[in-house]
């Protein structure tokens, strides 16, 4: 039965991969086919559009290759953290600052409440950077039909320990769920969702990232009402 479920798991992710990899693939094809029609050469913004979705698209694809490339050298245990002291709550402002266009266009909202006095921790701060994007990314992809996405972004400190939280109003977690979503490879039953797609590998990579910073995650979640996620990390001293 194990064996059959880690099949399963397997031809999922074997399944997902090929969707997220091959819909970049196609709009690139498409876009390559569309520079060899004279009519679309001789237009400058037509021009313009169709090298943007090139661009875009090429991103996208080598963002999911890391993806799974990360995780690959994640299973080697060999990864060395660039450590350095760092403020998260100056960090937290530039990634918010950027991700607003995007929960705009969406016609939603991204709020921050960095009341941490003490923001200063011992971080890689590009890896941590990764693991709030993707959080973030899980709050847009997993977001109401029928409500505007809000996501809120806070810090604060308690003790020893300064604390970060993503919350958002989304679809939410079943509690029976819960215990699964750290599992690589797994991904949150989403109904009749069929938008939603991935490799099931954004939230265990987000836990290693947590854990190799001594830290921990916690997350609560309750389903039409939302998610929220908790980290805890130790402060340096000042």
């Amino acid at each position: 039965f194990r064996q059959q479920q880690l099949n399963e798991i397997k031809n999922d992710f074997i399944n997902n991969m090929t969707h997220e990899l091959k819909t970049p693939v196609a709009s690139i094809s498409l876009a390559s086919q569309m520079l060899n029609d004279p009519a679309v050469t001789k237009s400058q913004a037509m021009l313009e559009h169709i090298s943007k979705i090139i661009r875009d698209e090429t991103k996208r694809l080598s963002f999911q290759v890391d993806k799974v490339l990360q995780m690959s050298l994640f299973e080697q245990q060999n990864i060395k953290l660039e450590v350095q002291e760092n403020n998260i709550n100056e960090i937290i402002q530039t990634i918010a600052e950027n991700y607003s266009l995007k929960i705009h266009s969406k016609g939603g909202n991204l709020y921050t409440e960095l009341h941490a006095f003490n923001a200063f921790v011992n971080i890689d701060e590009m890896h941590f950077a990764n693991i709030i994007y993707n959080l973030l990314d899980n709050a847009t992809k997993y977001s109401r039909d029928n409500a505007p996405i809000i996501i809120t972004i806070s810090t604060w400190n308690e003790k020893n320990s300064l604390f970060i939280s993503i919350e958002d109003n989304g679809i939410g977690i079943k509690r029976e769920y819960l215990k699964h979503i750290f599992d690589k490879f797994y991904r949150v039953p989403t109904g009749n969702r069929h938008d939603v797609k991935g490799f099931g590998l954004g939230l265990p990579y987000v836990k290693k990232i947590v854990k190799l910073h001594n830290g921990s995650i916690k997350v609560e979640s309750e389903p039409n009402v939302g998610t929220k996620f908790v980290i805890e990390l130790k402060n340096i001293e000042i």
